[in-house]
């Protein structure tokens, strides 16, 4: 915590207002929209949810085709499969672990609606050529930046260059309100509709602006709102976003820094941050040569009480994976990659501990 979480969470409860769409819930959404340049940001109750919204606002149905990246979680993809959709999985690149931009106009069909790249550890896609290739193309762009919270490409923030684009609060995320997320919509198109897919599938949110007299059931929709006990203790987060990030990225350069050695010894391979790309330390990781290699690392460490953890089961290869979706050409670095990629731990308060746990780290690797 910040400080004013509790204090934050005690005046929503003072205030008697603790459904959706509060005043917390309205100073977080203006706190989103004045740092991402979106034009319209919604808070939902996860970024799963955001996901979703943003499904249906796509009008994504039965046999369309989303391309994404296969090495994301199970979110990005489930959001489209509850619509009925195909998730078609590319591979990632070598450096960042993003979609592979050059890999994805071979799987786009007449069936694609959408392109979902994921901002793997709050690092940027290459947005640019992805933009362009959905321009050509005619299709949306949705970015899942759950990871991108005060990261940018090119000087633009993460979550603010496609259609739409969801984010994340989660506990694991570095601005956080437990469970919570957002949708960012940056296409002036899809407003209108946003608010009422998220308030039920009703025109509610204009009935209390008083466009219209009563509100009523008019599109499909359902309950995405946060509380606001949840939006009270994430605007004491967003007060401090700043600080927070700056602290992350002290800790990840620290790591940076000291593993350099090992990475010129061919014992890792350090993150990579393309020129152009502002991240906000959301992780640190490290790939090792092999997946044995990566085992002994994780059980070393954490007989020393120090917890490292690998991330995602590639989704092409999952069992559900391997029934909704289908992949496109080899999927050779997402394959290799993913077996390899070893989690540091990386939170606020670690400083005072970092000197050893590295130590522990350059002995485990050797």
């Amino acid at each position: 915590m910040t400080g004013k979480e509790l204090w934050y969470i005690a005046q929503a409860h003072a205030k008697g207002h603790l459904a959706g769409d509060g005043e917390f819930t309205k100073r977080c959404a203006r706190w989103l929209e004045e740092r991402t340049g979106a034009r319209r940001a919604l808070l939902t109750h996860s970024c799963t949810g955001a996901l979703e919204m943003a499904a249906i606002l796509a009008d994504i149905g039965p046999g369309d085709e989303i391309i994404m990246p296969s090495y994301t979680f199970v979110s990005t993809a489930n959001a489209f499969v509850l619509r009925g959709a195909v998730p078609v999985f590319v591979d990632i690149r070598p450096d960042t672990l993003n979609i592979d931009e050059t890999k994805i106009e071979a799987a786009i069909t007449p069936r694609t609606k959408a392109i979902v790249p994921v901002h793997y550890a709050g690092v940027a896609c290459e947005m640019n050529r992805i933009m362009e290739i959905a321009q050509r193309h005619g299709l949306l762009v949705i970015e899942d930046a759950a990871q991108g919270v005060m990261s940018s490409y090119q000087g633009r923030p993460l979550g603010s260059i496609g259609h739409m684009a969801a984010l994340s609060f989660h506990e694991t995320k570095n601005i956080i309100s437990g469970e919570g997320g957002a949708l960012l919509v940056n296409d002036a198109r899809f407003i209108e509709r946003a608010e009422i897919i998220r308030e039920k599938g009703t025109n509610r949110s204009q009935f209390f602006r008083g466009q219209v007299d009563k509100y009523t059931w008019t599109d499909m929709g359902s309950s995405y709102l946060p509380s606001e006990l949840i939006s009270a203790f994430l605007l004491a987060q967003t007060e401090e976003a700043d600080r927070i990030t700056q602290r992350r990225l002290m800790i990840w350069e620290t790591y940076h820094r000291f593993l350099q050695q090992a990475e010129l010894d061919g014992l890792l391979r350090r993150p990579t941050v393309p020129q152009g790309c502002g991240h906000n330390a959301h992780m640190y990781y490290l790939l090792l040569p092999s997946l044995a290699r990566r085992s002994a690392f994780i059980d070393t460490l954490k007989s020393q009480g120090i917890s490292t953890v690998f991330h995602y089961v590639p989704l092409h290869s999952a069992p559900f994976g391997l029934r909704a979706g289908r992949a496109v050409g080899e999927m050779t670095v997402t394959n290799d990659l993913s077996e390899r990629l070893v989690r540091l731990p990386l939170w606020l308060g670690l400083e005072d501990q970092q000197a050893e746990v590295i130590q522990c780290l350059l002995r485990a690797l050797h």
